[in-house]
């Protein structure tokens, strides 16, 4: 069912007032112009007829763009399927590492440097514990997944982590936690290596950039209590797939969260998880709705889903050892598919398939060229360029 409201037309109605108000670069302003005219005829279009009933359809192109709403479903469904192929017949852990708020500015000016620390960070954090003998003794793989926002869209940088529960030996044999798939290794545990380990990061950052941070900003990032939410088990792989598909490709809010566009407003649902994750709904200016949303446009080129250890890409020819060792048939050579297989085969939609009659196909025969966009805004064209 199509949403009420979109993302794009609350950049339509208040983008102009947000940048005036904001001043932001040009690749946030590039961003969301690609948002505002993604699937209208800036984009460029093709017209298909049915083969049988002669029906006329235009379809409009997609921007692509990572951050949009309406552009994720084919990519989401494509990563899932290959990560279904990596799946182990093993228990997997739900591991969140998360930062403080006091790091947000920080966050905001140096997004690359510290999102890569919450990185490298977390996965040390499990390659330690793991070559642990006294709690595993094993190599370790690890999917990690960036989200920068909390439900009320303001930043709130944590990394959602995919575990499997154990390892590889030196032996190269599976070797299970010692928890026996209760948990992956003690709370505790996880909060002080990571504590540690992101500090010992932390401390060379501010060398290297020649931030100093005054005593009371670094008492209260030093002695708070840092959160990682270690959760229960999965029930089975096809939870982690289920869960994979939820989370993998999220953006900062659904069109479907968005309940009403006024002239000065945005009024939407969210979820309150310290209020037992009942729903509820808040409105924010429009200025200031598109303001937390650009807070969460990652930079140009960065990588928010990453794999480490034994699931990353340099160790897959010894997964695919292992999985067969397990009993399990994958194949070695992935078969590259388009989004029209990916339609078919996981979101149950033929784009041939006639609308109207149902069984005719749809045969495109014009194609019209994406425009060049007008520069988003009313400001001056050097904003722009910038």
């Amino acid at each position: 069912m199509k949403p009420a409201f979109e993302v794009a037309d609350i950049i339509e109605r208040f983008g102009d007032g947000y940048l005036q108000i904001y001043n932001p670069n040009g690749y946030v302003r590039k961003t969301l112009n690609a948002l505002r005219h993604c699937r209208t005829a800036v984009m460029g279009y093709h017209e298909d007829v049915c083969t049988d009933c002669g029906y006329i359809r235009y379809s409009y192109n997609s921007c692509r763009n990572r951050h949009c709403p309406k552009c994720q479903n084919t990519n989401r469904e494509r990563w899932i399927e290959q990560r279904r192929e990596d799946l182990l017949p093993v228990t997997y852990f739900h591991v969140v590492f998360t930062l403080p708020h006091e790091l947000n500015g920080l966050c905001l000016r140096y997004p690359n440097a510290m999102f890569d620390m919450l990185f490298a960070s977390g996965w040390q954090t499990i390659k330690t514990l793991g070559y642990d003998f006294n709690l595993l003794g094993a190599e370790m793989g690890m999917v990690a997944l960036l989200h920068s926002w909390g439900q009320t869209l303001v930043l709130h940088p944590h990394l959602h982590c995919i575990v499997p529960g154990g390892g590889i030996d030196y032996k190269n044999h599976w070797k299970k936690a010692k928890s026996k798939g209760k948990y992956l290794f003690p709370r505790d545990m996880i909060k002080d290596v990571y504590k540690g380990v992101f500090f010992k990061k932390f401390r060379r950052f501010l060398k290297k950039e020649n931030i100093r941070l005054e005593y009371d900003a670094w008492k209260a990032i030093s002695q708070k209590k840092w959160v990682v939410y270690a959760k229960p088990p999965f029930l089975g792989p096809e939870q982690v797939i289920e869960y994979l598909g939820r989370y993998s490709h999220k953006t900062a809010i659904s069109n479907h969260r968005l309940l009403m566009v006024t002239d000065k407003k945005v009024i939407f649902s969210y979820k309150d998880y310290n209020r037992g994750a009942k729903t509820f709904t808040t409105e924010l200016d429009g200025e200031v709705f598109l303001q937390r949303f650009a807070l969460h446009i990652l930079p140009k080129g960065f990588s928010k889903i990453r794999h480490f250890g034994i699931l990353s890409a340099t160790a897959r020819p010894r997964l695919r050892e292992l999985q067969k060792s397990m009993g399990l048939d994958i194949q070695n050579i992935r078969q590259k598919k388009d989004w029209k297989q990916i339609c078919r085969q996981h979101l149950h939609f033929d784009p041939d398939k006639c609308p109207v009659c149902k069984t005719g196909r749809m045969i495109t025969f014009s194609v019209v060229p994406p425009q060049r966009a007008p520069p988003f805004g009313k400001l001056p064209s050097t904003l722009w360029q910038r």
